[in-house]
């Protein structure tokens, strides 16, 4: 069990899946920098809270709900968690106040752009149901993610193979902070849509400074 003040934040688990040096940039040298992209993430998260909760039937939604788990040391907020009712009978889901039957919650993450062939938002909505089993004593066996370029979810199973991966990522993105680690840059495809890209300078991976400022000044002299 972790105390109130050894909380990591849910999305930096994120970040650690996506490139462990952005994460140790971010929540390690405290380093931020914004891109349109980050931009237009931000302002899409800040309508979603601004639109509230909704009640229709037998689905409620709570938006930017605070998350925690003392167990896996995380803290955050989901952007969405759906609870559906459950047929009367039907084993799980949790008791609400001044609502009949039993409710199933399942946590839905909402991403501006196009699904990831990696586990990044996977794991990042991962935690955000195992925070939601520690706080209402309920298994969350399935969440979604909505990606705003095919506007359309995937929904996401959290088996063992997922749950691991999450608890890998907390144990990594731990170690960066306690440890003060920033790895080396990795040059890679997925670089060029960081909005860390001058802050990492990932083209230097491989090369010394000297190497590198020889380079630049001769291509500012020219042929």
């Amino acid at each position: 069990m972790y105390s109130e003040d050894d909380l990591l934040p849910i999305s930096a688990l994120q970040h650690f899946v996506f490139c462990p040096r952005q994460c140790a940039l971010i929540h390690v040298e405290q380093t931020w920098a914004e891109n349109p992209l980050t931009i237009a993430g931000t302002h899409l998260h800040e309508r979603l809270d601004e639109s509230g909760g909704e009640a229709r039937g037998d689905l409620l939604v709570a938006r930017a709900l605070p998350l925690r788990s003392l167990r896996y040391g995380l803290a955050g907020r989901a952007d969405a968690v759906e609870l559906h009712r459950l047929r009367a009978g039907a084993p799980g889901g949790v008791e609400l106040p001044g609502r009949a039957g039993r409710w199933q919650p399942f946590p839905v993450e909402t991403k501006r752009g196009k699904p990831k062939s990696h586990d990044a938002d996977r794991v990042q909505l991962c935690a955000q149901a195992l925070c939601l089993e520690e706080m209402l004593g309920v298994e969350v066996p399935d969440g979604a993610l909505f990606y705003g370029m095919p506007r359309r979810r995937e929904e996401v199973v959290f088996d063992d193979r997922l749950r691991a991966a999450t608890e890998a990522a907390a144990d990594g993105v731990r170690d960066l902070i306690v440890t003060g680690t920033t790895p080396r840059a990795v040059r890679e495809p997925k670089c060029d849509r960081c909005s860390l890209f001058d802050r990492c300078l990932p083209d230097l991976a491989g090369r010394s400074a000297r190497a590198y400022l020889d380079a630049a000044l001769a291509a500012e002299d020219g042929p």
